[in-house]
């Protein structure tokens, strides 16, 4: 079924998990009109992302918090969706040698503290070493540019899932 055709629960059923714990993302962009440009891949990431920015600071920081923390043995699988159990075991960090799991542990315990919400990653297509790189590199931003990176990540992580639920429609018009 193409996404323009869908009613709004249709629409959040298919789309409500794309971005962490956060339906409002999918009933929004329902909400913001669907046409025919939103049965391709580029038209409905270009709605979410459009909803996602034009969300408050507030509805934004809650959609960061909402994304687990990487390589942290320790996460509740009750908290860890399905996406990011796969995205994370894709790039390996379910494998993390000890070092690394203490690394991270201290990485993420670092940046929370700084920016308040967790380190956020599109992992496709990434190693354990490169992560780890780009999160040390990440710490040393100041709070309003992670804050757009991360927004960033969350989007471009909507587009790999999105990707992967709408493969057939990826360059429709």
């Amino acid at each position: 079924m193409l996404p323009s055709t869908m009613d709004k629960s249709e629409f959040v059923a298919a789309f409500g998990r794309v971005f962490e714990h956060s339906p409002w993302i999918a009933g929004r962009t329902w909400d913001s009109g669907l046409d025919r440009r939103h049965d391709s891949l580029p038209g409905l990431y270009q709605a979410f992302g459009e909803v996602i920015r034009s969300a408050t600071r507030d509805e934004q920081l809650s959609l960061l918090r909402a994304h687990p923390e990487l390589a942290a043995r320790e996460a509740d699988a009750e908290n860890l969706t399905a996406h990011s159990r796969g995205e994370q075991r894709g790039a390996g960090l379910d494998r993390c040698r000890p070092d690394e799991f203490t690394e991270f542990r201290h990485l993420n315990e670092a940046y929370r503290q700084k920016f308040g919400f967790p380190f956020i990653i599109a992992v496709k297509g990434l190693d354990r070493r490169r992560i780890l790189a780009r999160f040390r590199s990440r710490l040393q931003n100041d709070p309003e540019t992670e804050f757009e990176e991360a927004l960033d990540q969350v989007i471009r992580i909507g587009y790999f899932r999105l990707e992967q639920l709408l493969p057939e429609h990826r360059d429709r018009p």
